[in-house]
């Protein structure tokens, strides 16, 4: 795996451009789903999770009301959980409501081959058959994609090449939201 430390970094999107991006992406959900009321937004662990708490932040500041939202573990749906040399410590799922005939919206962070989402919507089974499922995501990594899987909401799409790593920084983590491109260092390579 690429060490993000011995990389040149570019920042694709700076703390303004991060919260410009996440309102923009509110207001489109505000427009297709309105009131909510057969809505729930469901973010993959572990990133997906951040994007969801700032985008339910400014939702229910918005719309004054209360939005049904759940965090989704997808460890034990993922095509190479038995594949890697160290296991992979599972997340907490945490939805604690019926997402039968529910509209759900999956949001994750940076949506790249498209496994992670197709793990996802298999986790998702085990809540119950929704209605339909959107997908929303801070970055689409456009061109490395395996499964056939294309976001409904996009806050930035961003051509990488595969030897690149998106890295999306949250203030409560690093100080500072911003979204960096991490290119191979040849100097360090």
């Amino acid at each position: 795996m690429l060490n993000p430390n011995q990389m040149d970094k570019r920042t694709i999107l700076n703390s303004k451009h991060v919260e410009l991006t996440l309102k923009r992406l509110a207001s489109q959900l505000k427009e297709n789903h309105q009131s909510f009321e057969n809505t729930v937004l469901i973010g993959l662990q572990p990133r997906g999770i951040h994007v969801l708490e700032r985008l339910k932040t400014i939702l229910e500041k918005d719309l004054s009301t209360k939005l049904i939202c759940g965090q989704l573990d997808i460890t034990f749906y993922r095509d190479d959980f038995r594949r890697r040399d160290q296991p992979l410590i599972p997340s907490v799922s945490n939805i604690d409501f019926i997402i039968e005939d529910k509209r759900v919206v999956l949001i994750d962070d940076v949506l790249y081959t498209g496994r992670s989402i197709r793990s996802g919507l298999d986790a998702l089974l085990a809540f119950g058959r929704p209605k339909e499922v959107e997908l929303l995501v801070l970055i689409d990594r456009q061109f490395e994609r395996h499964l056939p899987i294309e976001p409904k909401y996009t806050g930035k799409p961003v051509n990488t090449l595969s030897s690149q790593v998106v890295v999306v920084e949250w203030e409560q983590h690093t100080g500072e939201d911003k979204v960096i491109l991490c290119t191979e260092d040849d100097k360090n390579g």
